[in-house]
């Protein structure tokens, strides 16, 4: 499959998952059809997926990433650093999500919070894995570190400081 070719399927197949979403139409314009898949991937709620799904997936993210450029953790001075730009370009052994209260990724198809874009562009298992270890800690904790499966070996998901809160 190519890269246009895997993104079809993933649509397909999330489509097909959620009878509500028999009558979206699949555009034919390239940009538009990864909005759709972003939207369907920010919506699902966790569950298991298909091994073929998963690894279609992975290929697909994959190529996302390396097509936009992976900036490596070497290319910073030794230690801790910050950072600023696209976060999804980082290969490195974590990275900082100021997460919703749920902690499984924002919902909302196409915002452009952090927590939505490190969810998309890690895919469906991200969201999957912190459902799994959400509902083993028996409540909604402040921090969740694990590992995600696109760039960056460790996400640490904490919650994040609603200003109008204070």
């Amino acid at each position: 499959m190519n890269h246009t070719e895997k993104r079809l399927y993933l649509i397909r197949e999330l489509l097909h998952e959620n009878s509500q979403y028999e009558s979206i139409e699949i555009p034919t314009n390239p940009q538009q059809k990864q909005l759709l898949l972003r939207a369907l991937m920010n919506v699902r709620m966790p569950h298991a997926i298909s091994s073929d799904f998963q690894a279609v997936q992975d290929d697909y993210l994959q190529e996302n990433a390396q097509s936009k450029g992976v900036v490596s953790s070497t290319d910073f001075p030794d230690g801790i650093s910050i950072w600023q730009g696209d976060i999804t370009r980082l290969g490195t052994d974590a990275i900082v999500n100021a997460a919703n209260e749920g902690l499984t990724g924002c919902y909302i198809p196409n915002h452009s919070c952090i927590d939505n874009t490190i969810h998309t562009f890690a895919g469906i298992e991200l969201r999957n894995e912190c459902a799994d270890i959400m509902e083993k800690q028996g409540s909604q904790k402040k921090l969740l570190l694990l590992r995600s499966q696109v760039l960056t070996t460790y996400q640490v998901n904490t919650l994040s400081i609603l200003l109008d809160q204070w």
